[in-house]
């Protein structure tokens, strides 16, 4: 790399994908002078992140072990006329332990309170107006907006909380559905994180991302309240608003997306679920790998897994059209209560986003959840560019 730049590395942005690839570089590379710019006060901001065991790869899980802060050895999922518990491992990382365990790693080579308000191909430039410069600038500030992707929104409020009394729980509740429909898919996500100690989160399968967060605290404690869990104190709060795919333009989103983008920058999410874990972590070991480590270099290896990861998810897509597009908002669970009655070989491997032919015509095949008619008037991608059909 070139002696004249300030550092080899800048990660603009130190959430999930940031700094899981400045942790591989660290790790794999510690020769690089690698920097990391975060504009919030901690790394990782207040997140959870979650995924099932099966979304890794042995050699992923390995790496990424220190930053698990919670494993289950199954889950659960609850629906009106359907309740069943499966053992496909699941792991959480809380971001105080993401922002720790990174932070550790990095020491000096991260900044917090360091907004970045624009950036080149080899430069950075701070609030302040500081310039600093790097042969590789990665933006892994989060989504950049924009129309060339259709998007339907999972928003949710998430409370942990300390409750007056043991909750009795032993696995996650992944999925629990028999509540009122509000807004479109709603289900409660609950995380025992110790005897007395709950992560819940409220979310919706929403066609807006307008997020009411009063009214997410009054239902989600509601919840509670409902399942006989007097809560003693709140621990911390966080929400967000994750983007579900239904269609869009790949190619225009590379177009107009400027520098070596990451993330959910680069478009790289589960397109049903939202997570963005699985996809961050395949992304930090390919970044890390990488030979040549420039702005160029990573831009092109990102926007062609980019653009690869886009085209073999269609049929997530697809899915997701038939959630929000064929389906009344009230219904919507009704597609995720006959998904959970498949085979849990079939589960793992969708979530994976490994489904082989046999397991998509299995997902599709049957009485189906939504109107036959409004379903193969959304099975284009073109028809996700028009508006609801419902």
């Amino acid at each position: 790399m070139a002696a004249s730049f300030d550092h080899d590395v800048i990660i603009a942005g130190g959430g999930l994908a940031g700094g899981l690839i400045a942790l591989r570089l660290r790790a794999l590379r510690p020769d690089l002078r690698v920097l990391v710019l975060e504009g919030g006060p901690v790394l990782g901001g207040v997140h959870t992140w979650s995924c099932f065991e099966t979304d890794l790869s042995p050699a992923v899980q390995a790496w990424i072990a220190p930053l698990i802060s919670h494993r289950w050895t199954g889950y659960s999922v609850r629906f009106p006329t359907h309740r069943r518990d499966l053992t496909t491992p699941y792991m959480s990382i809380a971001s105080d332990r993401f922002a720790r365990v990174v932070g550790e790693a990095l020491g000096d080579r991260a900044r917090t309170r360091t907004p970045v308000v624009s950036m080149s191909a080899s430069s950075v430039t701070l609030a302040d107006q500081s310039v600093l410069t790097a042969a590789a600038v990665i933006d892994a500030r989060g989504p950049s907006g924009g129309d060339a992707l259709v998007l339907g929104w999972q928003k949710f409020l998430g409370q942990e909380v300390e409750l007056a009394a043991p909750h009795g729980l032993t696995r996650p509740i992944i999925m629990d559905a028999t509540v009122d429909q509000l807004d479109g898919y709603r289900f409660l996500y609950v995380l025992p994180q110790s005897p007395t100690r709950l992560l819940i989160e409220d979310t919706r399968y929403a066609d807006g991302e307008a997020l009411d967060r009063d009214q997410l605290r009054r239902d989600l404690n509601g919840y509670a309240a409902a399942q006989g869990w007097t809560i003693q104190a709140v621990l911390r709060e966080e929400d967000g608003v994750l983007p579900i795919a239904l269609g869009g333009d790949i190619g225009r989103w590379w177009d107009e997306t400027e520098g070596a983008a990451v993330g959910l920058r680069a478009a790289l999410f589960h397109p049903v679920t939202g997570y963005s874990l699985p996809d961050a972590a395949r992304l930090a070991d390919q970044v890390a790998a990488l030979p040549v480590l420039t702005t160029q270099t990573v831009r092109d290896h990102v926007e062609a897994h980019s653009r690869l990861t886009w085209e073999k998810r269609g049929y997530y897509r697809l899915l997701n059209r038939m959630l929000f597009r064929a389906c009344a908002p009230d219904q919507r669970y009704r597609v995720l209560e006959r998904f959970y009655r498949l085979p849990q070989p079939l589960i793992e491997r969708f979530y994976a986003g490994r489904a082989g032919l046999a397991d998509k015509a299995r997902i599709l095949i049957g009485k189906p959840p939504v109107p036959v008619s409004a379903a193969l008037a959304v099975f284009a991608e073109s028809s996700a560019q028009q508006g609801t059909t419902t």
